[in-house]
């Protein structure tokens, strides 16, 4: 009896070991055949093929989650149809400033063109721009707009923390609403989480302030809408004529992530007045219009603001999955590639992929003076051992790296030779530049850039310059982990 039950459960076993590894075939081979069907970078296609033949569970599990670029199909038919109203408001905009470009260099007016690519925005003049460089001073600057505001007010944030001045910034919008003026708030879902779970929203609600959840992240639903896919930008519109945008969330960097033990979030925001503020209110009304259900026909907005006399050249440059794919990628390249004299990147999370390394290191070696100011301590430890691994092959090709020590450098800008500027939410990395939902200000004025070089020079002289002599002497364990850190480069 006793080898009857043996010689069964050995057969038992070897079935369901048997079954079980043809499951296991099937679903990496069907996974495997997914991710090739859909054309991707060959790194990024690599990389996940090596997570799901090598962590089959893991790896199908997060392929799932995400692996692919979907918002959902609901929300891709939402995104189409509001593209098609929003595409008639685009054209006859660049229409009406075609002529603007005209008096721009040869690279300005390719650039722009470029960026206007694929129902996107033109270049306008006569815009006034001012940098500012300090949080604090910001928030205030904020309240104070607020303040002023007579006909409407429009936040759109990846974040909205809770405590220090950021409150005094909900207070100031409560009274705003409560003498008539207009009000809306856009927060990612994921970003601003804490704020969802607040007292912030019912009393935003009850003193007749709108606000949305851009993104919900739906348990259930991951198969059909990535849950990392996030809104990142920050747009502040004031009565349709003002707007400011940058790389600042609504936080107060004294009480905003002090135990991630990096310091406080260095930022820095421009403020715009002119009619190219009118292109950051109709990339908040489209997303407002996308993102909250109850609005089923893109809104238009107010007409854009009169020009100042010789003011700068600007233009908007929004980007995000289901629709401009690849247009800021496209941009940031053409950008890097056509600087001839000098190039400086500020960016917390530096990912770049083969095409944008290749770009960076052609740069230096053709003579161009390549600065890549990164912070030395970072709140994402991949994200910090993947970076250093580009470190010896942008060092060998002159590129000079600076590590800013004065907190968490969270400024993202690219500065080509002096006279062009991009500025705003875009980090150097995969995710912002083919995932989330990202916001630009592209600046053609020489008198901006000089101001974004002071800027840039109060960075370096906080931050200390990579030796490559010492680089190369580092312990053999750290080219482990930042090797290792690599392999997970495509998919951050």
């Amino acid at each position: 009896m006793n080898d009857l039950l043996s010689v069964f459960l050995r057969h038992f076993f070897e079935l369901n070991i048997n079954w079980l590894l043809f499951v296991h075939f099937a679903l990496v081979t069907y996974f495997i055949g997914v991710i090739i069907s859909v054309r991707r970078p060959v790194g990024v296609a690599f990389a996940w093929i090596f997570i799901v033949m090598t962590f089959p569970v893991f790896g199908i599990s997060l392929y799932v989650l995400i692996g692919e670029r979907p918002v959902g199909r609901r929300l891709t038919r939402k995104i189409t149809r509001m593209n098609r109203e929003y595409m008639r408001i685009t054209e006859k905009m660049r229409q009406d400033y075609a002529g603007d470009r005209q008096g721009m260099p040869a690279e300005g007016r390719a650039l722009s063109l470029l960026a206007e690519a694929n129902n996107g925005s033109p270049v306008i003049a006569g815009n006034k721009l001012e940098l500012f460089t300090n949080s604090l001073e910001i928030l205030q600057h904020f309240i104070d707009e607020i303040n002023q505001a007579k006909k409407s007010l429009h936040l759109e944030f990846y974040i909205w923390a809770l405590g220090g001045d950021a409150d005094r910034v909900g207070e100031a919008l409560i009274a705003a609403a409560k003498r008539g003026v207009a009000c809306r708030v856009l927060l990612d879902s994921l970003g601003s989480k804490d704020w969802f779970k607040s007292k912030w929203p019912a009393r935003f609600r009850n003193a007749g302030i709108q606000v949305t959840e851009a993104l919900p992240i739906q348990v259930g639903r991951f198969q059909f809408r990535r849950a990392d896919l996030r809104l990142h930008r920050k747009i502040f519109v004031v009565d349709g004529s003002i707007v400011w945008t940058g790389s600042m969330n609504m936080v107060d960097p004294r009480t905003f992530k002090q135990d991630s033990g990096v310091g406080e979030w260095v930022d820095a925001m421009v403020r715009v007045q002119g009619p190219v503020a009118s292109q950051f209110e109709l990339t908040f009304s489209f997303d407002w219009s996308v993102d909250n259900p109850s609005v089923t026909h893109f809104n238009d907005r107010n007409p854009p603001a009169a020009p100042y006399e010789g003011a700068a050249l600007a233009q908007e440059l929004a980007s995000g999955p289901v629709y401009r794919d690849d247009i800021l990628y496209q941009v940031m390249l053409s950008a890097i590639i056509d600087a001839r004299e000098e190039l400086t990147i500020t960016t917390p999370y530096f990912g770049p992929d083969d095409g944008l390394l290749q770009a960076l290191m052609a740069s230096a070696r053709r003579g161009v003076k390549v600065t890549l100011i990164v912070p030395k301590l970072n709140d994402s430890t991949l994200v910090a051992w993947s970076s250093k691994s580009f470190y010896t092959d942008l060092m060998g090709s002159g590129v000079k790296i600076a590590e800013f020590d004065g907190g968490l450098l969270h400024t993202k800008s690219l500065l080509v030779d002096k006279r062009m500027a991009i500025f705003g939410s875009v980090n150097f990395d995969q995710r912002s530049l083919r995932l989330n939902f990202e916001i630009s200000l592209i600046v053609y004025n020489e008198a901006f850039c000089a101001k974004l070089e002071q800027l840039i020079e109060s960075y370096l002289s906080q931050s200390d310059f990579i030796d490559p002599l010492v680089w190369a002497k580092r312990p053999r364990w750290n080219h482990y982990l930042e090797n290792a850190a690599h392999l997970a480069s495509p998919l951050l």
